[in-house]
């Protein structure tokens, strides 16, 4: 029998109004049982995405949080770990200069297995090369992707990525809440098993994206802001709730690609661009991409008058979920499944804190508007509802304290394994 948490995502296309009880049964035992072989008809390969970290600009000191990261080096290793959803038998590694104003220069890279803190397991070093030679130099605006890397690569390893930046570099592309710990090393340490070092950061720089040529049956795409990115949840534990999505989904040979962006929003820019400026560089152009998760809109609602967005004026429901509309359309004209996501219950939130004006009940109940629309529109493929799985029984308008990270805004370990194991995998992929 299902749980309560199993039943909580819902399919909204096609409709089965008139279809019996049994009939309905029947066909989602169908569904399960096709599903259930997804392995077996695994294309015969291909390149698909099986990491991701969405650019973002840096900002000035105006802004309410410090960006973690140098304002520029020179002569400098940057080792990343990334824990990638599927394997395969090579690798290509992307990276952005997407908001550089000037040529990025890379003079070296290299992959290997992640051991522990900034070292490499012996032996697995690999280099990274592009048109066959160690370095690039990239365009303002561009992303550089490696040649393949023959380097078999178990679902779900982690890697340790490093790139070596000769000249003086600004770094002005990077992703702010990368929750893994990154380390800055003086000279070419690409080749070096160890990596000791007390300059560290938990952001991404530069890297964007790891692709392997793997059989697949596609990608599942994240978009949303710091409740995908995993602010709350524990660092270096990959404990986001599309890291445990894409532990459910590697069996099946999908891919789980989390394009979150703490701050990001429905309608406005700051953090990163708003939803639909990015669909285009973050999803549409990723291989076969079957489907979007979009958990977007609680930084519009509670953003203005706080210290983030100080004379912002509050959306109506109305221009969100003219927004919403114009996801839903983009990605369809795209041929990809887009799934709703509820807004999750957020009283309290950020309290004793610069920001603790986020909550207050009029944000809350454009909240509970946009909710039941996202509900009931009826043009979402699928609905995940994140509300009714965070909310607090007895206090709707709270989380759940088994899933508050503590801040009554995001949810912890806890909360983000409950939000990935919501998620009806027959509706989220349309089987």
């Amino acid at each position: 029998m299902p749980t309560k948490l199993q039943i909580a995502v819902f399919s909204r296309k096609p409709r089965t109004k008139t279809i019996g009880s049994q009939l309905l049964l029947v066909a989602f035992a169908l569904a399960s049982i096709l599903f259930g072989h997804a392995a077996a008809l695994a294309n015969d390969g291909g390149w698909i995405g099986s990491w991701t970290a969405s650019p973002q600009p840096i900002w000035g000191s105006d802004f309410a949080f410090p960006t973690k990261i140098p304002a520029s080096v020179q002569n400098q290793t940057i080792r990343q770990v990334v824990r990638i959803s599927l394997g395969g038998a090579r690798a290509r590694f992307v990276f952005s200069n997407a908001y550089g104003n000037r040529p990025l220069k890379i003079g070296a890279a290299s992959v290997g297995l992640a051991s522990q803190g900034g070292a490499v397991q012996p032996n697995t070093i690999h280099k990274i090369t592009f048109g066959g030679k160690d370095g690039i130099l990239i365009p303002p605006g561009a992303p550089a992707i490696s040649d393949p890397v023959d380097f078999k690569i178990d679902p779900l390893a982690h890697l340790a990525v490093s790139l070596y930046l000769p000249d003086e570099t600004p770094l002005t592309t990077f992703h702010w809440d990368g929750r893994q710990t990154a380390w800055f090393g003086k000279g070419d340490l690409t080749t070096a098993t160890d990596f000791s070092s007390t300059t560290t950061t938990d952001a991404r720089v530069f890297l964007s994206e790891v692709l392997v040529d793997a059989p697949n049956n596609g990608a599942v795409v994240v978009i949303g802001d710091s409740l995908t990115d995993g602010n709350g949840a524990t660092i270096n534990a990959d404990t986001r709730w599309p890291d445990f999505l894409a532990k459910r989904l590697a069996s099946h040979h999908v891919a789980v690609l989390n394009a979150g962006i703490s701050g990001d929003r429905l309608l406005q820019d700051k953090m990163g661009v708003n939803a639909a400026a990015r669909l285009q560089r973050d999803v549409f152009s990723l291989p076969n991409v079957k489907a979007l998760i979009v958990l977007i809109g609680i930084n519009d609602i509670s953003w203005p008058g706080t210290d983030f967005d100080r004379n912002g004026a509050r959306p109506t429901a109305n221009e969100m979920i003219a927004g919403y509309q114009q996801l839903i359309s983009l990605v369809h004209a795209n041929n990809v499944r887009i799934i709703g996501a509820t807004l999750p219950p957020f009283e309290g939130a950020l309290q004793g804190t610069p920001l603790g004006n986020y909550y207050d009940p009029g944000k809350d109940l454009l909240r509970g508007e946009i909710n039941r629309w996202i509900r009931e529109n009826g043009n979402f493929d699928a609905v995940v509802d994140f509300d009714a799985v965070l909310r607090n029984s007895t206090d709707p308008t709270r989380l759940n304290p088994e899933f508050d990270s503590g801040d009554h805004l995001h949810p912890g370990d806890e909360g983000n394994r409950a939000m990935a194991e919501a998620i009806d995998l027959n509706a989220l992929l349309g089987h």
